[in-house]
């Protein structure tokens, strides 16, 4: 495990503790694709709005601990801030908002919605013939949204590419609509696909760093729960549970002995 992914999944099962808030497994399996996002991309963290920055968008929106603590580490704004998350009143929602978050560029949390914001934002930069790029992250099972596909079909059919699309495969979609070899479904969307480890931060930059004609779906296979047995074996159970004392202890264990 990446050392930096490793302290990020800390400061999220920290503030998911302190806070009594967090989806701590599904902010497991997205921590790298995150992480690499923000090491590929064009930013600015002290210009949050800069005119020539690219764009990222997280549409599986209930991952936003760990948007927010990949944001902070690269320099956003305070982390310590983030033990308020939450908390009514905080500017840190458990769905991120536009206007309170510098970096956050769309309030999203509705399923398959943050998805077709980000191919109208491509879609604006094309006309206007920028040179700024879009990123998103969906989920596989946000994938059993119609809009996802809607989305992509128009995507591609408008050959924006300069839309990345990531798609977290862990598997999270085990209760739902069973989507099985979605690397062929983008492909049949006439989608470039590029399959890669999902917590192999370099390889995921590599991915990022291609540009093909046409919309680029990174399929990244992921572990719900990444860096705890716990979090993986009881998946079902911590979907929306935030450790007690002893909890937190054995999770923070289990990182520290995760392989780097």
């Amino acid at each position: 495990m990446n050392e930096v992914c490793k302290g990020i999944r800390k400061e999220i099962l920290r503030i998911a503790k302190e806070s009594g808030h967090g989806h701590i497994p599904t902010c497991f399996s997205i921590v790298e694709s995150l992480y690499a996002v923000y090491e590929s991309i064009r930013h600015d963290p002290r210009r949050p709005l800069w005119e020539d920055r690219d764009i990222f968008i997280l549409s599986k929106g209930h991952g936003a601990l760990a948007h927010y603590c990949v944001l902070a580490h690269h320099g956003y704004f305070p982390g310590q801030g983030l033990v308020s998350f939450g908390s009514f009143g905080s500017t840190f929602g458990c769905h991120a908002d536009r206007f309170k978050v510098a970096g956050i560029e769309a309030s999203t949390g509705s399923l398959g919605h943050g998805i077709g914001l980000a191919v109208g934002m491509a879609l604006a930069l094309k006309i206007r013939r920028s040179d700024r790029r879009v990123v998103t992250l969906i989920g596989d099972g946000e994938a059993n949204e119609g809009s996802v596909w809607e989305s992509t079909l128009v995507a591609s059919h408008l050959k924006l590419n300069n839309l990345a699309i990531i798609y977290d495969d862990n598997q999270s979609h085990g209760r739902g609509l069973q989507i099985r070899n979605a690397a062929d479904k983008f492909r049949a969307f006439d989608c470039y696909v590029t399959e890669t480890e999902g917590h192999d931060v370099n390889a995921l930059k590599e991915a990022l760093s291609k540009r093909a004609g046409q919309v680029h779906v990174i399929v990244a296979h992921t572990c719900k729960g990444f860096g705890c047995s716990t979090l993986i074996k009881g998946q079902y159970e911590w979907h929306r549970k935030s450790p007690n004392d002893e909890e937190y202890k054995t999770l923070t264990r289990e990182l520290d002995e995760a392989a780097v």
